[in-house]
């Protein structure tokens, strides 16, 4: 296209480029309102104005908007008397203060109380309104649509969603919103929700003490039922993730709204007859309880553990509903009780009301009194005629019923906290200072820090979150025998509290599920007792599980333990595998058979050897015991009496001495007996040397010879049992290994070389002797004592080569039984084969003991 052609279209785009900016400039200078003005309920002027947000209604009726016209304002229905009575708890506090001289003198508090009709949309319409007021436009000279706020602070609203939506409108504004019942722990993010304040506790704390709950009765396998809301869903994950701390299980965890269709909810109600706990946590506002409450009557679903949250436990309509008797037995969490002096006769006082010019006096009037006025569009026929000057004495509705007074105290608290920080901002004395210019922001900072006491004495204060402190009353339904429920308080729940101490609890005075007096079960599986442990079944919840009993030597005492631990070296477990008990000491003692017949045995083995010794002293100068070297074999006597008696050293219980000297003792005698047979051995053979022509040997191995050459291979024995003894001597050791169930008490060796050089040393000699008494056996001697000496050789040999093995394998106590019977059987042995047939000449053969017969050629007869 030529330029000449592209002027004409730029021109026009240019001018209606500039007839935006001017029209943008001139619509600067006027703010405009969008939308048809929201008109509040209940209105008051004064000095300073207080915002209030109420769902005056529960709902509103349906319409088809058909996006061709304007939608037409919200038709409210179901007028809420709930809510009537908290915005009058908001009046009477509004009222008290404006009647006294010591909060805000001078300064009167007006109100403007909005109906939201339980609409989040429209909660949020009415918050912009409260903020910007109602003026259709405005010109302003400097600062374009900007104003100050047309309250300084909000009470309201009831239920947490409707909050969340407020709150975030509003703050940014920084405009102070206090909430009387809104609970949810998500209001507690000050990122989110700045200016967001509440007089309720937080269901944080609500949650966590109703998993305390139910853990303190033992309900570990549970189901759960919430408001499919911010309220239901955020509190019900707290408790959720409290009750997986605590070891409790939910079977199931369902969700729904009182307008969800018949349907949903049928398979809620299905989905509760399936399972098997008995127990349902609740955590519903009163509204969807009922609800619920018509569907388990209509199902005749009865039997079940009800344990419930602030928004329905101490709710008496929610009670009155319940006339086939579903929640008797109830338990759960409320806000403590409270009293407000005068706040019952401001609610009661209708006429005020009746005076007024509100709109909502007809409609509130005529529920009231259940009667209808002459001009009323819904006057039927059957219904009496109101004339606008009923009693209301003798009405018994949810207007008159004042069991929700711990809540009208919430809304009592919360515009009592915005006067005392006006108060104290406007610098109050006798009076205030009216040229203070009031900003929201200042007055939320304050807010935060405010602190006092209310005329009954409680202390309101506000944490770093906007939260009070978390107290509740635990909360009964007790039946009584009108029909009716009482609202037992039976314990208490302080989240101040160290964790142990938070929950207080008078159990006597329950009642529970079917006016039952016995705690119900509600488990998954039932306790594991002492003795065993906790196995989780494959593919199921921590709560279900198998009961193992503890393997042997492994114990659990306490009940549903995970684990059987493993009782200490000295302690075995007992047959219930409850307790470790101490394993019993086992070791040869005296006072058992085997320890007695073998203490006999070397106390018999000691008297024989001092009676052949006696009898040898007795008959010394005779042939037979001059013969056969009667020094060597008075100290063979001695040392054989040793060897008898170091055996007792073996029984009893081991002792550091006693283990030193067991085996030291054993191995030093018996290497002196060897020594004195080794001696008489090498006599028999010098002596029968000697008797050949040309040699005289006897004279090198005399009496001097024969006691030295016993020193000396005694005295090698010593050397190595003192070399034993200083480098690792033996020691008393509990041996556990050997049985489960007993202690070993034995001596260990310290060194194994040094007691196999002890017995391989007495072997040694024992082998010498055995083999020098073999080549002397068959000596021309009519008594030839090497071949006594060879066969009592032969049975030393032999009982300590199969000692050996025998002491290896044998357990425990029987290893010492074993020793002590080689070393008596090898004692007895020696004796009997060297000395028995001397003593048999000496007494009962003497006519054979004499020189010439010792001299003479044969054998023995």
């Amino acid at each position: 296209m030529p330029p000449t052609q592209r002027w004409p279209e730029q021109g026009w785009a240019i001018l209606q480029l500039l007839l935006v900016v001017s029209f943008s400039q001139t619509e600067e200078l006027v703010c405009r309102r969008r939308g048809a003005p929201e008109s509040p309920l209940l209105h008051k002027d004064g000095d300073i104005m207080l915002g209030g947000i109420f769902s005056f209604h529960t709902s509103w009726k349906d319409r088809q908007d058909t996006y061709i016209q304007k939608p037409l304002p919200l038709q409210c229905t179901s007028l809420n008397f709930r809510d009537f009575q908290f915005a009058q708890a908001m009046l009477f506090a509004i009222e008290e203060i404006n009647n006294s001289t010591d909060l805000l003198p001078g300064i009167s508090l007006g109100y403007k109380i909005y109906d939201t009709c339980g609409s989040i949309a429209r909660s949020v319409r009415v918050a912009l309104a409260l903020a910007n007021g109602n003026d259709a436009a405005s010109a302003l000279s400097e600062a374009p649509c900007t104003r100050l706020s047309q309250v300084q602070a909000i009470m309201g609203e009831t239920s947490s969603s409707p909050c969340m939506a407020i709150a975030t409108v509003i703050g940014p504004f920084h405009i102070p919103m206090i909430s009387h019942f809104a609970t949810c722990a998500c209001l507690s993010d000050k990122t989110k929700y700045p200016s967001f304040l509440r007089t309720v506790p937080s269901d944080y704390y609500q949650s966590r003490a109703l998993a305390q709950l139910v853990k303190h009765f033992g309900w570990t396998w549970v189901g759960a039922i919430r408001t499919n809301d911010d309220y239901g869903n955020n509190g019900m994950a707290t408790f959720t993730e409290t009750a997986q701390q605590l070891g409790i299980c939910l079977e199931y965890s369902v969700s729904f709204f009182r307008t969800d269709p018949p349907n949903k909810i049928q398979k809620i109600i299905d989905t509760i007859k399936t399972f098997t706990s008995k127990v349902i946590v609740a955590f519903l506002s009163h509204m969807d309880m009922d609800v619920i409450l018509h569907e388990f009557s209509h199902h005749n679903l009865t039997g079940y553990q009800w344990v419930g949250t602030e928004g329905w436990i101490f709710d008496s309509q929610t009670a009155a509903m319940d006339r086939h008797h579903i929640l008797d037995g109830a338990i759960g969490l409320s806000i403590p009780k409270a009293h407000v002096s005068g706040v019952r006769e401001f609610m009661l006082d209708v006429k005020p009301l009746n005076s007024s010019s509100n709109e909502i006096f007809t409609e509130f009037w005529e529920a009231l009194f259940s009667c209808k006025f002459r001009q009323s569009k819904s006057s039927s026929g059957n219904q009496r005629e109101c004339t606008g000057h009923e009693d209301l004495t003798g009405v018994q509705n949810s207007f008159t019923d004042m069991s929700f007074m711990p809540i009208f105290n919430n809304v009592y608290k919360g515009v009592y906290a915005v006067a005392h920080t006006l108060h104290s901002i406007l610098n109050c004395n006798k009076t205030c200072n009216n040229t203070v210019q009031l900003d929201p922001y200042k007055i939320l900072q304050l807010m935060k820090k405010i602190q006092f006491k209310t005329k009954e004495g409680e202390e309101v204060y506000f944490n770093e979150n906007g939260d009070p402190s978390a107290k509740y009353e635990i909360i009964n339904w007790q039946p009584t025998e009108k029909g009716t429920v009482d609202f037992v308080t039976v314990g208490f729940h302080d989240a101040s509290l160290p964790a142990d101490k938070q929950l207080n609890l008078q159990n006597e005075s329950l009642i529970w599920a079917q006016n039952s007096q016995q705690v119900p079960l509600s488990v998954c599986s039932e306790k594991c007792p002492a003795g065993t442990r906790k196995v989780l079944q494959k593919g199921k919840p921590v709560c279900c599980y198998d009961c193992l009993r503890c393997a042997e030597g492994e114990i659990s005492n306490i009940t549903d333990s995970t684990t059987c631990v493993r009782c200490y070296p000295e302690f075995w477990s007992n047959e219930r595998r409850d307790a470790c008990v101490k394993k019993k000491a086992e070791f040869l003692s005296y006072q058992e058979i085997m320890g007695a017949l073998l203490t006999a045995a070397s106390l018999f083995g000691t008297c024989i050897t001092n009676v052949v010794a006696l009898i040898f002293f007795r008959y010394r100068k005779t042939p037979i015991v001059r013969a056969n070297n009667s020094d060597l074999s008075f100290l063979l006597l001695f040392s054989l009496t040793l060897c008898f008696l170091c055996s007792l050293i073996f029984i009893g219980r081991p002792t550091e001495w006693s283990c030193m000297l067991r085996h030291t003792a054993f191995g030093i005698t018996f290497v002196l007996c060897i020594s004195c047979v080794l001696g008489k051995t090498i006599v028999v053979l010098m002596a029968f040397r000697s008797t050949l022509p040309g040699r005289n040997v006897i004279k090198w191995f005399g009496p001097a010879q024969q006691r030295l050459s016993v020193l000396c291979f005694t005295l090698i024995q010593v050397i190595i049992c003192v070399l034993w003894l200083t480098i690792s001597p033996p020691f008393p050791f509990k041996n556990f290994k050997e049985f489960k169930d007993k202690i070993i008490l034995e001596c260990a060796l310290g060194s194994a070389v040094g007691f196999w050089a002890v017995l391989g040393y007495i072997g040694l000699l024992a082998l010498f002797c055995f083999i020098l008494a073999f080549l002397a056996r068959k000596l021309p001697d009519n008594f030839n004592e090497a071949k006594f000496i060879t066969f009592s050789m032969l049975i030393f040999c032999t009982v300590w080569l199969t000692f050996i093995p025998a002491y290896i394998s044998s357990p425990g106590k029987f290893s010492v039984a074993v020793e002590i019977f080689a070393i008596l059987a090898s004692s007895f042995g020696l004796l009997f084969c060297i000395f028995i047939p001397k003593c048999y000449i000496i007494l009962l053969k003497p006519e054979k003991n004499t020189k010439k017969n010792m001299m003479g050629k044969g054998a023995l007869k």
